[in-house]
């Protein structure tokens, strides 16, 4: 049995989810996450976790960067995305950047267990039908070159570095965060040598390497 932490932002999809996995998997607890932050809270709270399911559009989740910091941070948890995206450079680089899984929000109950139940079993699983053109391609060199630079930040620079991606300005930063302006601006200084460029704009253009498109409305999982 299987503890997982499943983490999307939408209730009515969070529920059709650990639904349809109580059906075709067996779990020993479920714990239920809707942001990034109680995302990292919960991971540390439940270190014996064995599966995260993530849905990468999620407050306080910049597309792929959350993804990135998550595979830092805790190396040897099987991370599983499911989304609304059926694109297939979103789910190359998904599985690029550390995922264990790939399964569409679309997929019918019996194939989420079957994916989790490979992934438990150490497997990389995506659909059948794209298997081939996703596991057999190289990814792009410079995406894991900046993937790389961005799993060097620490969960707090992270933070600082989404919200520069927001606009936001040091002092709500500072606010939001509850450290000095001096600390944010550490944090920025420490960011822009990490990520190898000299100011703010810069940052954001890189970041945005690594964001995905709006989603579209959740797709419920099939009946």
């Amino acid at each position: 049995m299987a503890k997982l932490i499943v983490a999307d932002d939408h209730p009515l999809f969070r529920n059709a989810l650990i639904h349809a996995i109580s059906n075709t998997f067996v779990t020993k607890a479920t714990i239920e996450t809707d942001s990034f932050e109680a995302t990292c809270e919960a991971l540390l709270q439940h270190p014996d976790a064995d599966l995260l399911l993530l849905d990468l559009h999620m407050p306080g989740n910049c597309g792929f960067l959350g993804l990135i910091q998550l595979r830092k941070q805790y190396p040897t948890l099987p991370i599983v995305v499911i989304s609304a995206s059926d694109d297939l450079d979103v789910i190359k680089r998904v599985m690029a950047f550390g995922a264990s899984a790939f399964i569409p929000k679309s997929s019918h109950p019996a194939e989420i267990g079957k994916a989790l139940s490979a992934v438990i079993d150490g497997e990389l699983w995506v659909p059948q039908a794209i298997y081939s053109q996703v596991m057999n391609q190289h990814q792009h060199q410079p995406d894991l070159d900046l993937a790389a630079k961005v799993a060097e930040l620490t969960p707090q620079q992270y933070k600082v570095l989404f919200y520069l991606t927001e606009g936001w300005l040091n002092k709500q930063i500072a606010y939001d965060l509850h450290i000095s302006e001096a600390t944010v601006k550490a944090h920025i200084t420490a960011i822009f040598r990490k990520l190898g460029v000299t100011n703010r704009t810069q940052v954001v253009i890189q970041a945005q390497r690594l964001q995905l498109e709006a989603p579209a409305d959740k797709t419920l999982i099939a009946q």
